[in-house]
């Protein structure tokens, strides 16, 4: 488990989000795991105005991370992706979290990377907060 002491560069949250997305893969059902094979990380110091518009927030802050891409309970067998699989990480909100929260910041990019993920999955956000508070 990596220890920081300062912040972490744009490279080390991508190397985090990578060992969070080979840790999920394992403990997914295979056929699960299978699906995420491709899907990009995109990590950003924060996004951009348009996004922050787009999902009703305020302020760049309050957006951690973001999956983009049609979730798996809406696709059709036919319909070709209008643009690739994404996840997007914010870097300095994630930081900022992880400073007023003192959680371990491996842990916390996992868990902002499994949340999109659910995403993906066709979860909705509540679903997701039931999973956490069940699980």
């Amino acid at each position: 488990m990596r220890r920081f002491t300062t912040a972490p560069t744009t490279e080390e949250i991508v190397a985090l989000a990578d060992e969070a997305l080979a840790w999920a893969q394992k403990r997914f059902p295979r056929d699960l795991a299978k699906l995420l094979e491709g899907v990009a990380i995109v990590v950003d110091d924060l996004p951009d105005d348009e996004t922050v518009a787009e999902m009703g927030f305020e302020s760049p802050w309050e957006l951690t991370g973001l999956w983009r891409g049609v979730p798996l309970t809406q696709r059709s067998v036919l319909q070709t992706p209008d643009q690739p699989e994404m996840v997007h990480l914010y870097r300095l909100p994630i930081l900022a979290e992880w400073i007023e929260t003192g959680e371990d910041l491996s842990s916390l990019v996992r868990n902002v990377l499994i949340h999109e993920i659910a995403h993906h999955f066709g979860f909705s956000d509540e679903e997701i907060a039931r999973l956490e508070r069940e699980g």
